[in-house]
């Protein structure tokens, strides 16, 4: 990884060795990313004319750009330099409010929210919906977030987590529909509601995203998601 976004702009040959093998020459713009991708572009459109995208390794010695990833390998040579140089980069995304840490703002991308100022990031469940509200503990913006009950918490899980408040709020609430035990709120990659018994009983079914609105004719809940009314078992013959 590299410290910010380079940018070389100049009059160069550029080589690509591998599924796209081509060499071409021209006045280009040569931008290196952060996470190693390489971009070369020329004057028409927005695609590039060669690219590597999250190159295993870069190299950028004396206006020469080298990225290698697998049999891939892309090369610019530079002739003559018109300008270059290294600039900041951060995540773009939807503004949320400004950093609570430093003069940067805190932006949401689908999955998490960073800020463009500092090394801050949360990552967040992607149907979370951020609220005007403020953390009274940290001062972080909150989240709505539905899982059997809409939920509002801070944005730092660290500070609120979510598992708790679920956990408070489901945990032995529902009866398993196999044997005489109670689902309990776990987590496995994602949340479910597991039937105490396991190993002997492996019941479990993911908790999704919505809030419960009744019971289904099984005895499991009703959630009411933005897809429609669903059972907690989402393969429950009573709701075909």
């Amino acid at each position: 990884m590299h410290d910010g976004t380079r940018v070389i702009a100049g009059e160069c040959t550029t080589v690509f060795e591998g599924a796209r093998e081509r060499e071409q020459r021209g006045d280009v713009l040569v931008v290196v990313k952060p996470d190693n991708t390489v971009l070369v572009h020329d004057a028409e459109g927005y695609q590039p004319v060669a690219w590597l995208t999250r190159a295993e390794s870069v190299t950028i010695d004396n206006g020469a750009v080298t990225a290698r990833d697998g049999d891939e390998l892309l090369r610019v040579v530079t002739h003559e330099e018109h300008g270059s140089g290294r600039y900041p980069a951060s995540n773009a995304g939807v503004p949320v409010r400004d950093c609570p840490d430093c003069a940067g703002t805190l932006v949401r991308t689908r999955s998490e929210v960073t800020c463009t100022g500092c090394d801050a990031a949360y990552g967040i469940p992607s149907d979370a919906a951020v609220t005007g509200g403020r953390c009274d503990d940290c001062g972080l913006p909150t989240l709505r977030v539905e899982r059997g009950r809409a939920f509002e918490l801070c944005l730092d899980r660290e500070c609120d987590s979510l598992d708790d408040a679920v956990i408070a709020a489901f945990d032995r609430e529902w009866s398993c529909p196999h044997c005489d035990g109670d689902l309990l709120i776990l987590r496995r990659g994602g949340l479910l509601a597991g039937c105490e018994h396991y190993p002997d009983c492996d019941t479990g079914f993911s908790m999704p995203s919505g809030v419960v609105v009744g019971n289904c004719d099984c005895g499991l809940p009703l959630f009411e998601t933005a897809g429609g009314t669903r059972c907690l078992d989402s393969s429950c013959a009573e709701r075909e």
